[in-house]
């Protein structure tokens, strides 16, 4: 389970780290924005992803 779970983060990363490789203005950009979404919002997409991967995930085992 450690193992998968250590290849799951890396992938993570990689995933994470293409857009400011590709596009490193874009992506402050972005960053400079999210600066200005309220708490709530940032909690709510936080929510949303948390339930999309689950969602994912069961489908995928």
């Amino acid at each position: 389970m450690w193992e998968e779970l250590g290849k799951a983060f890396c992938l993570m990363l990689v995933l994470e780290g293409i857009l400011p490789f590709l596009y490193p203005q874009r992506w402050r950009n972005m960053v400079v924005t999210l600066a200005t979404v309220s708490e709530r919002q940032l909690r709510m997409v936080g929510l949303f992803s948390m339930l999309l991967g689950a969602g994912l995930l069961y489908l995928i085992k």
